[in-house]
């Protein structure tokens, strides 16, 4: 079928984060959100229609997990990837973050040096923090028009000051795809140094021309190293549904993150989490094909006008995600100042550089249909030439 992802959802009676938290995070509840990493766009259709068979049934207890729902990631996997990992060792968890969290704390010590690679995610500042840790940076290089560099020296130097390295594969916010040679040296480095390898793929489906590349499929050493990350809540804009899968090298592994999770009493999927995963998982293709041909339309039109229009902001087209890197050094600003201006001239509510880690830039979110983004680009180039 076709999709419309020109229309535009009224999100603001749905309880919708977006949406709702505006005035908390913003001062306002007027801006235009592009901020959180979640779409505009209703899901594939046979997740909605398995959704809508599951609620009519109207007895939603606990739920088991069969063999085909772990079968159907990893023949995802084998399909756009291929790469081929085992669904014995494969975990669940409530999302990639918490995943991680939990194995900060069972594979680490308190004060132990944890790597990534600023800018990133902010969540990855925050989890590692948040488990009395110490955030260990290893920045990129900026050549300039988008283009972001691994240092390399300075990352090896690093590993020897830590216990676990975070890998954001693809990049969030700068929507790197990373080569295979690049993986390959930061894989071979974290074994050299036996620095713990977590890859988070969440983003890994929302990749364009360049194909993603799964950290544990660059060879039999990587599959026996790294412990990825996935999740089709990212995917197919389920995130409220709270669902991600963890896959390990080995079944001892994954037995041992089993029980830190059963210890929490937290095991199951929900009884929705489960269905819509699955059927994502199966029948999602159609629709992802269609979201990212859209997408890309999105991100052109964005570089396009802010090209043709702003002067002082530059920005890219992203390898992967749906995510912008907006470069705002050109308006002079201090970082507190932009954020205000932001708000308050442009009216968009989009996510602060600073909280991943790097003033002068900030996030935008462009998975919203294309009248929104046009009305966006309008007011900040109103307010930009009332500087």
């Amino acid at each position: 079928m076709t999709y419309d992802f020109d229309r535009v959802v009224d999100r603001s009676t749905t309880f919708a984060a977006k949406y709702d938290e505006r005035m908390k995070n913003f001062g306002r509840d007027d801006v235009i959100p592009l901020w959180i990493a979640d779409m505009d766009f209703v899901t594939a259709q046979p997740i909605v229609d398995a959704l809508t068979a599951r609620a009519q049934e109207g007895i939603w207890g606990y739920t088991s997990r069969p063999d085909s729902y772990f079968e159907a990631i990893c023949d995802w996997q084998a399909r756009r990837n291929h790469w081929h990992p085992d669904p014995a060792c494969c975990s669940h968890a409530l999302g990639v973050i918490p995943a991680i969290g939990s194995m900060i704390q069972y594979m680490t010590e308190k004060g132990d040096g944890i790597l990534i690679q600023p800018p990133v995610y902010g969540d990855f500042f925050d989890i590692v923090r948040d488990n009395e840790r110490r955030v260990v940076e290893n920045r990129f290089i900026e050549d300039g028009n988008g283009k972001w560099h691994v240092d390399f020296a300075d990352f090896e130097e690093k590993l020897k000051e830590v216990r676990m390295f975070l890998l954001c594969n693809p990049h969030n916010p700068l929507g790197r795809v990373w080569s295979r040679e690049e993986l390959e040296t930061m894989v071979d480095l974290c074994r050299k140094h036996h620095v713990i390898l977590i890859s988070d793929e969440i983003h890994s489906d929302l990749v364009f021309d360049k194909g993603h590349i799964p950290a544990a499929s660059l060879s039999p050493e990587a599959a026996a190293y790294v412990i990825t990350c996935v999740s089709a809540t990212k995917t197919f804009n389920m995130a409220g549904l709270h669902a991600s899968t963890t896959i390990f090298p080995t079944v001892e592994m994954k037995n041992q993150f089993d029980r830190f999770w059963r210890n929490l009493e937290i095991h199951r999927n929900n009884a929705f989490s489960l269905i819509a995963m699955e059927t994502a998982y199966r029948q999602g293709e159609e629709w992802l094909e269609q979201l990212k041909t859209y997408l890309q339309g999105n991100f052109r039109f964005v570089k396009d006008y802010i090209d043709q229009h702003i002067p002082g902001i530059q920005t890219y087209i992203p390898d992967a995600t749906y995510l912008m890197w907006l470069d705002c050094r050109g308006l002079g600003m201090d970082q507190e100042t932009l954020v205000k201006f932001m708000i308050e001239k442009a009216g968009l509510g989009l996510s602060n550089g600073r909280g991943f880690g790097m003033d002068g830039f900030m996030r935008l979110n462009a998975a919203c249909s294309r009248s929104i983004l046009e009305k966006a680009m309008k007011q900040l180039e109103a307010a930009v030439a009332a500087l």
